[in-house]
Formats: C-alpha cells, sequence, structure tokens
C-alpha cells in the first residue's frame, strides 16, 4: 500500500484524500493490498470489496459505513486554511504546484474504509472481477456514472486516464502501474487490466484506487501542462469560483449521481468548502483564532499545548479534539541526500544520527509529546527489533556480503541522552565515527584529507521546524561542522524536492497495515534516478532491492512480515536518515460549528463525514460577527 507525505509535520489532514498529491500526498490516501487468500483454489467471483485477508467485513448489501451519521443534514459553508500557493488544478503531472482543492472533484474505481485495514470498496465499479490466476483484474462501471456535465463515465475514460497518466504522470504511476501489460474496454461499462504476472499482490487494488478522468474534456487540452481553468470530474464538489494561488471554493454537486451510494451516504455534507491559502503558518493560525478559519489540525506540540489559550476557547466556542488513531506511523526524519558526496558514507550518516539529541528537544520543545520513531514501520508488526532470526535470518543471509556484520550481530538502537542538553558522550561517540570516515578536527573545523570542511545546508519547507532545526545545527557545530538552515516557501521546497536539489531536508514517509509496490518509489535505484519520486535520500542498494522484491512477492501475511522486517533492518543499518518522533494521536481545533460521527474509526476521524449543527453554529457564528467565515 501507499500512504506517504513529505513535509515533515507529524499528521495532516486533507480534503485532497483521493488522489496522489505533494507534499501531504496520496495516491488515494492508502492504497490497499490485493485481496483475500493467495493460492485459493475456487474461482473469484464478481465482489463488491475486496481485503488483504479473509472477505471486507461489510456485506454486499451494506447500506453506509458503519463510522458515518446517514442521516447527517446537507448545508452550510467551512472555511479551511493552506500554507502556501498554488498555480495549477492538475495534481497528477510534476509541473506546477496544485492546489489542495483538487481531490474533491476526481472519484476512482474502489474506495477504502476508513476502518478496516487493506480493504476497499467498489464506488464508480459496481463490482470487482480478480481472475482465479491473479494476472487480470475487471471493473464493472455503475451505468449511471456521471461527470458533472452529464457526460457518461465509460470504460473508455478510465483506458484513456490510465494511458495518460502512464505517458504523461507522475513518474509514480509508472513504477505503480509497471505490472501492468494492458488495459481493455470489453464494452462501455467493463474494464480488464492484463497483469505480467501474479506476484505483485496488491495491483488490483491499486487498480482500485485509479482517479477516472473525462476524455471528452481534455480533448484539446495539454494534459503535461498546469491546469489554470476548473477541472471537470465526477465527485461530489465541483470548483465554484478560485483566485489563482490564493483562494479555492468547492460547492457541493446538487445533483450528484453518486450521493446515495453506500460508500458516499453520510459524506460530503457541507454545501461549500472555501480554502484560503497563507504564506506562513503563524499567520494561519492567527486567521484561525480571529474566526476566519473553521477548523485546523495542529502538528506542532508546543501550539497544542500553548497556543489555544484565547477567549474563544475558555468560553467554549473553540473545542481542541484528539482522536486516537491505530495505523502505522511510518517515518518522519531529517533525510540525507546520499547523492551528495557528503553523505555516502555510512559512517558519517551514523554520527549525524548521533549528534541528535531527541530527549532534549522533547522535553524542552515538545512538552514531552512525542516517542521517539525507531523504525520504518513503527507501530507495526512490521518493525525490526532484537537480531534477525529465522525467515528473516535467512532472507537475509543471501545479502550478507552487501550488508554490514553487525547487522547481524547487534541490535539496531537509536542514541539516548539524559535530556539535560549536554550530549557529550554522544558527541565523542560521533567524533569517533567520523574520523574513522577519514574526517578530523583541525582548529575547530572537520575537515578531510584535501583541508576541507564538512558543510552542508538543511532545507525547510515551513518556518516552524526552524526550532527544530536550529539546536540540532549547535550539536553539529560543536563537531566542527559548517551547517547552515534555508526555509523556502512551499512551492519552491516542493521544487527542490522534486529535482533532488538539497543536501538535508525533513522527509515524511507514510506507511500502511500491508507495505507493498510503493516501496519501489521509496528505495529503489530507479525511483532515485526518477525526478518526483519519493526516493528522498537516494536509496540505491542490491540487498534493498531484492527485499523490496519479496515485499511485493509475499504470498501470505507471515512472509510479508518477514520481508518488511528484514529490509526495515537494512534500511535502519544504512543510516539514510535522523530519526525524529510520532505521536499516534490526530489533533484538531475546530470552532464548535460540527457533528461529528460518535464512532470511533481507525483513522482518528473523516472529516468528510462531519456536518454543520445548526444550533451550534447560530452560537458560533453569532460570536464572530453574526457569519460563518
Amino acid at each position: 500500500m501507499m500512504n506517504f507525505s513529505r513535509h515533515g509535520a507529524a499528521t495532516r489532514l486533507s480534503w485532497q484524500s483521493r488522489i496522489h498529491r505533494r507534499g501531504v500526498r496520496l495516491l488515494g490516501c492508502c492504497v490497499a493490498a490485493l485481496l483475500a487468500l493467495a493460492g485459493a483454489a475456487h474461482a473469484q467471483t464478481k465482489t463488491h470489496g475486496i481485503a488483504l485477508v479473509g472477505a471486507p467485513e461489510l456485506p454486499a448489501d451494506f447500506p453506509y459505513f458503519p463510522y458515518v451519521n446517514p442521516d447527517a443534514p446537507k448545508g452550510g459553508s467551512v472555511t479551511l486554511a493552506a500554507i502556501g500557493s498554488f498555480d495549477s488544478f492538475n495534481p497528477f503531472i510534476l509541473r506546477g504546484t496544485p492546489a489542495a482543492a483538487a481531490g474533491m472533484v476526481f472519484e476512482t474505481l474502489a474506495v477504502e474504509s476508513g476502518d478496516e485495514p487493506e480493504t476497499e470498496y467498489a464506488h464508480l465499479a459496481q463490482d470487482i472481477e480478480v481472475a482465479p490466476d491473479h494476472l487480470s483484474v475487471a471493473f464493472d462501471l455503475r451505468p449511471e456514472a456521471r461527470f458533472q456535465d452529464g457526460h457518461p463515465l465509460t470504460s473508455e475514460d478510465v483506458v484513456w486516464t490510465f494511458e495518460t497518466l502512464i505517458k504523461q504522470g507522475r513518474p509514480l504511476y509508472r513504477q505503480y502501474y509497471g505490472d501492468v501489460t494492458s488495459v481493455v474496454a470489453e464494452g462501455p461499462h467493463r474494464v480488464v487490466f492484463h497483469f505480467k504476472s501474479a506476484e505483485n499482490r496488491e495491483l488490483a487494488q491499486i487498480l482500485g484506487q485509479l482517479p477516472v478522468l473525462p476524455k471528452h474534456w481534455w480533448a484539446g487540452r495539454d494534459f503535461s501542462k498546469p491546469l489554470t481553468e476548473a477541472p471537470l470530474g465526477s465527485g461530489p464538489y465541483r470548483i465554484a469560483s478560485f483566485e489563482m494561488g490564493r483562494s479555492v471554493t468547492l460547492e457541493r454537486v446538487k445533483d450528484y449521481w453518486g450521493a446515495n451510494l453506500p460508500t458516499r451516504r453520510g459524506l460530503f455534507n457541507f454545501d461549500s468548502i472555501r480554502t484560503e491559502y497563507y504564506r506562513d503558518s503563524t499567520v494561519a493560525l492567527e486567521a484561525f483564532k480571529a474566526g476566519q478559519v473553521d477548523w485546523r489540525v495542529e502538528n506542532i506540540a508546543k501550539n497544542w499545548a500553548t497556543a489555544y489559550d484565547f477567549p474563544a476557547v475558555d468560553k467554549g466556542l473553540v473545542r481542541k479534539l484528539s482522536f486516537d488513531r491505530h495505523l502505522p506511523t511510518g517515518m518522519q526524519a531529517f533525510g540525507m541526500n546520499t547523492r551528495r558526496a557528503i553523505f555516502q558514507n555510512r559512517l558519517v550518516r551514523a554520527a549525524l544520527i548521533q549528534a541528535f539529541d531527541f530527549e532534549w528537544m522533547n522535553k524542552n520543545l515538545f512538552f514531552g509529546h512525542y516517542t521517539r520513531t525507531q523504525s520504518y514501520f513503527s507501530n507495526s508488526s512490521f518493525a525490526a527489533s532484537g537480531l534477525p532470526e529465522g525467515d528473516e535470518k535467512a532472507l537475509l543471509e543471501k545479502y550478507r556480503a552487501s550488508l554490514p556484520p553487525e547487522l547481524f550481530t547487534t541490535p539496531y538502537t537509536l542514541p539516548i541522552t539524559d535530556g539535560s542538553g549536554n550530549n557529550r558522550a554522544q558527541l565523542k561517540a560521533a567524533l569517533g565515527l567520523l574520523e574513522q570516515a577519514g574526517w578530523r578536527v583541525v582548529d575547530r573545523k572537520l575537515v578531510n584529507a584535501q583541508g576541507e570542511q564538512f558543510s552542508f545546508e538543511i532545507l525547510l519547507g515551513q518556518p516552524t521546524f526552524e526550532r527544530v532545526a536550529l539546536p540540532y545545527v549547535q550539536n553539529l557545530e560543536k563537531l566542527g561542522m559548517k551547517v547552515s538552515v534555508r526555509t523556502v516557501d512551499p512551492a519552491q521546497y516542493e521544487r527542490l524536492m522534486d529535482s533532488f536539489d538539497y543536501d538535508m531536508a525533513v522527509v515524511a514517509i507514510g506507511q500502511s497495515d500491508s507495505p507493498g509496490n510503493e516501496q519501489r518509489d521509496y528505495w529503489s535505484c530507479k525511483a532515485a534516478k526518477a525526478e518526483g519520486s519519493v526516493n528522498a535520500m537516494g536509496v540505491c542498494d542490491p540487498a534493498v532491492e531484492g527485499l523490496i522484491d519479496a515485499v511485493v512477492a509475499a504470498k501470505d501475511r507471515p512472509q510479508l512480515i518477514t520481508a518488511v522486517r528484514a529490509l526495515d533492518r537494512v534500511l535502519l543499518w544504512g543510516n539514510y536518515v535522523v530519526p525524529q518522533w510520532h505521536y499516534e494521536h490526530l489533533d484538531i481545533a475546530a470552532w464548535d460549528r460540527f457533528g461529528i460521527p460518535d464512532k470511533k474509526v481507525r483513522v482518528g476521524t473523516d472529516v468528510n463525514s462531519w456536518w454543520i449543527d445548526p444550533a451550534k453554529a447560530a452560537v458560533v457564528d453569532a460570536a464572530r460577527g453574526g457569519k460563518a467565515p
């Protein structure tokens, strides 16, 4: 499955949750894994949904997702905030910075459940059919599916979308769809994808998350260029108005064809959603306090602890909501770009890990809010621990010659300080590693054999991370390094990240309940060379390549756990990142205008299931000046 973000905020929430997005980018929020029991003897029949293990929890006639209020009233408006700017409504290409709102316009063949791991249900399709040999998947489209101009959505649109994304879309589409040999329209409402082999167990669901675009609307338009007009989709919202780079307003489609589908009942309840763009997160926070923004996801511990002490909170007009999440945390870290010569030595990278004093930061900056991330697959059964044993060790033995010897003899651990700020022991260990790598201190400068000082830049996409980077820089300077911090606007940050033009940057690599094909875009040699890939560190290692293949080809859950743990262990010992932290809750500050379903959901909450509570909204809007923002 794929689920990733790049900006380093511990948690993000966005309306663009059904398509691939940049920075906060997801392909369908989570691309789930393939289907039930590989190797089942009986033929796979048409089904309303597919899951990794067994069958979907909901029956074919389920009326709505159990975590929504099916009778949620429609109406009202909300205003949200985004940081940065945008110059396009095409989120599927590298060029341009897409508006976050674009995700509400497009729809996919299937949608995942917010409360079931690795499960998705037919949506644009009315049923899904996976071949018994797992060499193809067919989607039968709903005859009633329509684009917002009334034009029928057909298999021709599916074929055109797939082929266009392969040819002109982001490089990741070629990675994810690489095992598809052909796509065939077998009639106006049936489309079949054929596969190279049966090894890519998640490919059927990856294709289920294909956003279907209107072929007729794109005729005469250049898909490879940023889109500066409102796009046509088939979703519950259309773009009603926008001011390029500054704001976008969505309006609910009154005659939306899918309003009564079980995958849509109780969802998308607001009549309008306005997104205002702010250049700085501090300004966005002040806009929220002033009542100009309805809710915000808070991913800065200091803000959550101190920034919401204002009259509206005291009066109960603003609520601080914290939702438990039961999801793998992934890895947030300072990523080292190994395309740069200075980071190509594994010992150097290990030294930079030693210099990061998480305990001091957590105590003094984060109010003890966070947990140190020890694995790329933290909070899941896939995280490596202790020493490799059994099947995992046997798998790793294939690559022993290229792996660090200590991988087999020493558990991987991160340095732990006393939180006092005096991390002398860790800095001493770092210096020892640097000396082994050929660096030495001369006149308080860390230099190589040519007398060149160890220097690099940390790239940031938001000023709030400066308070994390600067204390880290101070520790690195104690080692004799020369380190600078550069903060750029989000659009420039995206361009630099896409082109790998940075030394070190904050990365966030999301993981799912079933890692799979997306690992190629995270760690493969091919992705390391592909502009716009998520392989920010430029990882290119034969052992990693082989282990990715083992992950993708795993036949059952035990095999998958074995392969992912081995991959995790090799990545950790590669020292590609300076691990930071994670938080197992979703914190949202909201003006108290909303109804929220009572049932807990594993993803924390689905804001698409919220609605305007008229009584609450009347009180809040009166206090804010008599109207919604």
